[in-house]
């Protein structure tokens, strides 16, 4: 798969099968929240502090990597969409503290389904 084609893969994931799959229970339905959990996460903090706005062309393809990986597996269920929003509120300073590594340390495993270990 051609750069073009993960970004474009990563556009249509949240743009159009995150928010058509979006569940009453989820946190979120619009597609810029979905894009800022998924790429926040990928980062290990907001993801502004790491690349310049816009993140579909300028997100390493590693990293769009990791985010496109986050969102497939919301899709799945086998991600916690609950979790990863509370980190991604809580690196931006929204909320006091939630699960996750340190601001500014990308985790080399996420602990996507918010179980204790």
């Amino acid at each position: 798969m051609t750069d073009a084609d993960r970004r474009a893969q990563w556009r249509d994931l949240v743009a159009r099968r995150l928010p058509g799959a979006a569940r009453p229970d989820w946190p979120v339905r619009l597609d810029h929240c979905f894009a800022r959990i998924l790429l926040d996460n990928a980062c290990g903090g907001p993801w502004r502090d790491h690349v310049r706005p816009p993140a579909h062309a300028n997100m390493p393809l590693d990293r769009l990597e990791a985010a496109i990986a986050l969102g497939e597996a919301v899709l799945d269920g086998t991600a916690d969409l609950a979790l990863l929003n509370r980190r991604s509120l809580a690196w931006r300073g929204k909320i006091a503290g939630a699960a996750g590594p340190p601001r500014g340390q990308a985790p080399d495993r996420l602990d996507l389904t918010g179980e204790a270990p």
